[in-house]
């Protein structure tokens, strides 16, 4: 049951990170086409720092997976070698 979980949060994720990425390009032309939002200016900060911003969480989130995976094969290696 908690690998249903685990595997079902690494999709999330990969879901998650996508629909950021597309709001944030969505929002950048919204941005640009607005010219009383400040127009190109705007649009481009908003897909520079929108950009970082989906980055830095992807990177956090996986990050944190790849910490449950490695404690996972750690404690596994552990078991094998304690039985030995």
């Amino acid at each position: 049951m908690r690998d249903f979980f685990i595997n079902s949060f690494e999709k999330l994720i990969g879901v998650l990170v996508i629909l950021m990425a597309l709001g944030v390009l969505v929002g950048s032309v919204v941005a640009m086409l607005n010219p009383s939002q400040g127009g190109i200016f705007a649009g481009l900060f908003f897909l520079v720092f929108g950009s970082l911003y989906v980055i830095l969480m992807g990177g956090f989130f996986y990050m944190a997976l790849g910490i449950y995976h490695n404690t996972r094969r750690s404690a596994e290696a552990l078991e094998r070698l304690e039985k030995k």
